[in-house]
């Protein structure tokens, strides 16, 4: 790969700067691709926003840049498209910094902005050295997501289309689905959980495999089926709804009948069932009927000893005596028939008989 180190002020950066849906972002009077389609969407937040402009105020050296050069005689940012996009945006006026917007600068304030130098690399090379060299700088500064590793290997228009969807703020995923999904969908968290449920975890198989479909309406109808199905079955919304891996319950319980009232009353006693430890497990409880996923409250070792006290150290099945440590603690009423994790419903087992329990 070709490089060669180059000065280029702001004020040629931002030149008829474009920033919307159907343009992309682009600067340098036309000839700057600022976000190519391997690179994230902006992630700065005011903090790290404002640092660039400070630089810039102060004259100090912002860490260089690198831009592919097209054959076209075109560039793209290969890294620094957050500052870049940071200072293209003060300039046009988007945001104010320490309550001033650019356009209440004085003219001298506005020329030392402008004529600010960035020191930029300008790159030649193939496609796999453009993406390689890209995945190497990036290893410093603001860390890649595996989402957005992945998007920059399997771009095309798939990965248009379902950026669209999943990828930006305030997108139509994020809107449908931010109380039952977790993460950010700029930083590609969204677009990764619903990959993840349509692909059974094989994500870079389903992008290779749909990297330039048409569009990404499959994913899109999928997701959109998942949380309906959540809605409908589950009507109350709360708090541990958020995180739970819904497609995986959809894939297999979406073709069964399902009582929601039923189900309603069921959830509404379990989170208040101080036994459960575990209330997010209480949707898979329901489904899988596997008491495991509800982390039920252990004995205390207080109340391991009472009941081996009791029992003068005799298991509760075998009658034999054995050491306290050779013991474990165990519900004489079972928890699914109604036993409480309490002094009273304690028992203790030897380590064999622990082994061999069943429901007595």
């Amino acid at each position: 790969m070709k490089i060669e180190l180059n000065e280029i002020r702001v004020r040629e950066v931002v030149e008829n700067y474009v920033d919307n849906a159907e343009e992309g972002v682009i600067g340098y009077n036309g000839k700057l691709n600022i976000r190519p389609k391997y690179q994230r969407e902006f992630v700065y937040d005011n903090k790290k926003r404002d640092a660039v402009i400070d630089t810039i105020f102060k004259n100090f050296p912002l860490n260089v840049m690198y831009w592919v050069k097209n054959e076209d005689g075109t560039f793209e940012v290969l890294d620094g498209q957050q500052r870049t996009i940071s200072f293209c945006q003060y300039v046009v006026g988007d945001f104010s910094f320490k309550d001033r917007y650019f356009h209440n600068l004085t003219k001298t304030e506005k020329q030392q902005i402008l004529d600010y130098k960035l020191m930029v690399y300008f790159c030649e090379g193939n496609d796999k050295e453009k993406l390689d060299w890209f995945k190497i700088i990036n290893i410093a500064g603001e860390k890649l997501t595996e989402q957005e590793l992945r998007n920059a290997v399997y771009t095309g228009s798939w990965l248009t289309s379902a950026k669209a969807k999943f990828s930006k703020t305030n997108c139509a995923a994020y809107l449908l689905a931010k109380d039952y999904v977790s993460g950010k969908a700029i930083r590609q968290e969204i677009l990764e959980t619903a990959l993840k449920w349509i692909s059974l975890g094989f994500i870079e198989s389903y992008m290779a495999v749909h990297q330039h479909d048409p569009n990404a309406n499959e994913l899109w109808t999928y997701f959109r089926n998942v949380i309906e199905w959540v809605k409908l079955n589950f009507t109350t919304y709360r708090k541990e709804m958020k995180g739970i891996e819904w497609g995986a319950l959809y894939d297999k319980f979406n073709g069964k009948m399902l009582d929601a009232n039923k189900l309603e009353k069921l959830i509404s006693d379990l989170m208040m069932d101080d036994d459960v430890t575990s209330k997010k497990g209480i949707y898979y409880f329901l489904l899988h009927g596997d008491e495991k996923f509800l982390n039920i409250r252990a004995f205390t070792d207080n109340q391991k000893r009472e009941a081996y006290e009791r029992q003068k150290g005799i298991c509760f099945k075998c009658s034999k005596k054995f050491e306290l440590a050779q013991m474990h603690a165990d519900h004489i009423t079972p928890w699914s028939k109604g036993g409480k994790t309490s002094n009273e419903n304690c028992k203790v087992l030897c380590e064999h008989c622990n082994r061999l329990k069943s429901n007595i």
